[in-house]
């Protein structure tokens, strides 16, 4: 299991411990999250809490920029995590191992949805893991920017955005299937567009009811098929603190749902 650590870099994100707006204050969050065993540093310039408000693409790089200055040492003395077994592709009456699997990740991510800040932190940093809560349908030119630099992808499942997600959650044909069929043209996209590399969120708390939640993590491993790496980020999501329906115990809170997280397939769990 790799454990990807979040590093806030803004004044209003849900979780208020994962904030660090200063130098100092970043170095101390990335040493908290390597000695609690992450070896993913994922840093987000962006809120995307429901109701967050929009940020301007050059605020958010004067957010991110001299977080990527004071953290770039530490991230680069992490050891690059290495995605073993587990995560297999079901074809044909036979399995295979994901072509992921086995393969080193850069040590940080970023979260964001702009292509020029990608080309940005490239230029910083060099290769980095992109995490895109849009899977590139917010910005035209992402997708192609990830090919051209040969990037790790995260895409994500959502509906809308911070505003208007909460109001988006219809699947007449159920979540997991809606979520499964919009990987489906996922993957053609990034076949056709030449992204080797990608990584299989579905989106918690993105477009979701609680129940619709509980449901696609206790789904989880129905996504292997993918034959990709299966992202969770249910940390603190607000479903977490509902009960799962499909548990006769009625558990409920964040460490439970990373707990069930594990058990159902993720081959990485995103924490605070």
């Amino acid at each position: 299991m790799i454990l990807m650590g979040i590093v806030n870099l803004t004044p209003d994100s849900f979780w208020e411990k994962s904030r660090a707006t200063d130098a100092e204050a970043i170095r101390q969050r990335i040493s908290d999250l390597v000695g609690r065993g992450c070896s993913i540093i994922d840093f987000g310039a962006v809120s995307t809490r429901p109701g967050a408000a929009d940020v301007s693409l050059e605020e958010e790089w004067r957010r991110l920029e001299p977080a990527l200055e004071a953290a770039g040492r530490l991230v680069q003395d992490l050891r690059h995590p290495r995605l073993r077994g587990g995560t297999m592709n079901e074809e044909n009456g036979g399995t295979k191992r994901s072509e992921a699997v086995g393969r080193s990740l850069p040590a940080a991510s970023i979260d964001t949805t702009r292509a020029e800040i990608v080309r940005r932190v490239y230029k910083t940093i060099g290769p980095f893991i992109v995490n895109d809560i849009s899977a590139g349908e917010d910005d035209p030119d992402m997708l192609r920017t990830v090919a051209n630099l040969g990037l790790p992808f995260i895409a994500m499942h959502k509906r809308g955005n911070p505003g208007s997600m909460d109001s988006l959650t219809y699947y007449p044909n159920g979540v997991v299937k809606a979520v499964d069929e919009y990987f489906r043209e996922f993957a053609h996209k990034a076949e056709r567009l030449g992204i080797r590399e990608w990584i299989l969120d579905p989106g918690f708390g993105f477009a979701k009811t609680p129940e619709q939640n509980w449901e696609l993590l206790e789904k989880l491993g129905s996504f292997r098929h993918f034959g990709r790496p299966i992202l969770a980020g249910v940390a603190d999501k607000r479903f977490t603190r509902t009960q799962n329906p499909y548990d006769s115990c009625m558990n409920t809170g964040s460490s439970y749902a990373e707990e069930l997280a594990k058990k159902r397939g993720a081959d990485i769990l995103r924490v605070h």
